[in-house]
């Protein structure tokens, strides 16, 4: 016979339900036990109900978190490899304006994708194919030191252009240029098409842009 768990650690279930007896509120301060616990063959009383009820809300909450982890993992996955795709198709492209315009926002399953650079003095735009021309000081506004944001969408024409006004996420990934701040704008309808972006694959995206960039 396996000894009780109590017997197990060197107590005596007198030990254990006299510590309880004296600690009411002990269980109710360690939930994560009920998930562990046994419940009675049979609920007598209020006091049992409750009992088993906040078993069940554990076995719930389990549930729903092992639920929410698998959906997340699954989405980040998904996203990753679109991202994949883009990539493979930046690469291989001889037409990069094209390419960033109407083949990324299929692959990526978005609405919008944007190359935005800053512009040079006196308001030249900079000499990047492709990109549109945006005040200096646009990109450290929007990502600070970051590599990438995603957020709900801010609605500017000044990074999307005429997908602004259907934007409901975006997401705004840096593009490391040796000369000019630059950044892609990626916009979405539906908030699940940027669901798992990563700022890692993100960040990769926006290399692999500027890495095709220093070969025009």
């Amino acid at each position: 016979m396996q000894p009780a768990p109590a017997q197990a650690i060197g107590l005596d279930t007198k030990t254990v339900a006299a510590f309880l007896r004296a600690n009411p509120g002990w269980l109710a301060a360690n939930p994560e036990l009920y998930a562990v616990l046994e419940p009675p063959a049979r609920v007598h009383g209020d006091r049992l109900a409750d009992h088993m009820a906040a078993m069940l809300d554990r076995a719930r909450a389990g549930a729903a978190a092992l639920a929410h982890a698998t959906v997340d993992r699954r989405a980040a996955e998904g996203f990753a490899e679109r991202v994949q795709d883009a990539v493979l198709a930046v690469m291989g492209t001889r037409d990069l304006a094209w390419c960033l315009q109407h083949d990324l926002p299929g692959l990526l399953r978005l609405d919008g994708v944007r190359l935005c650079a800053e512009m040079g003095q006196h308001g030249r735009p900079a000499a990047i194919p492709g990109a549109t021309g945006v005040p200096p000081g646009t990109v450290a506004a929007t990502l600070g030191r970051r590599r990438a944001v995603v957020r709900d969408a801010v609605r500017t024409p000044l990074l999307h252009g005429e997908a602004a006004a259907l934007a409901g996420r975006e997401a705004l990934v840096r593009v490391p240029l040796p000369d000019a701040p630059a950044l892609l704008a990626l916009a979405c309808r539906d908030g699940r098409a940027l669901a798992g972006a990563a700022t890692p694959v993100l960040a990769f995206l926006g290399q692999a842009v500027a890495v095709a960039l220093g070969r025009e």
